[in-house]
């Protein structure tokens, strides 16, 4: 299978957040946008020189899967960011496209932001995102409790 990341459009933005509204996505995944139209602002910022935020779609054989980005770069003394994806296509998932296509965005972002570590929060419900973080080679750092949610935050240093 052919994994690629392409950039980002405003009619990604919009067919992911139609796709973003299941339900088992929801459940999953928080969603900062209520709307269209916020996710467009949203992605309008991360157009600008002063961005805090840089993502990638992905797709799987010329289909459109899902996205990958990371969020609150912060170019300061230890460069760093967070991570966020999903395969919104439920006939994609575990097929090892998360992994694929969050290894290759590793890679892209360690580059282009210069970037030391890289952390990531999950629900510990996910296992399959668990399983991703883990196999591209991030470290479990601790468990938490927000809103009500268990979840697991995970970090990887990039090699210098």
């Amino acid at each position: 299978m052919e994994i690629k990341l392409m950039t980002r459009t405003e009619e990604t933005v919009k067919i992911y957040f139609e796709k973003a509204q299941d339900p088992f996505i929801k459940a999953m995944l928080p969603q900062k946008a209520q709307s269209v139209k916020e996710a467009l602002a949203d992605y309008r910022e991360t157009l600008l020189p002063s961005a805090t935020s840089y993502g990638r779609t992905i797709w799987a054989d010329g289909q459109y899967v899902g996205d990958v980005w990371c969020y609150c770069i912060d170019s300061a003394e230890e460069p760093n960011a967070m991570l966020s994806y999903c395969i919104f296509n439920c006939s994609y998932r575990n097929k090892g496209i998360a992994t694929k296509a969050v290894s290759s965005f590793l890679q892209e972002i360690y580059r282009k932001f210069k970037l030391q570590s890289i952390g990531a929060f999950t629900f510990s419900e996910n296992l399959a995102s668990i399983r991703v973080l883990e196999k591209v080679g991030f470290s479990f750092i601790e468990n938490f409790t927000e809103d009500g949610k268990e979840s697991k935050y995970y970090q990887l240093t990039f090699q210098q």
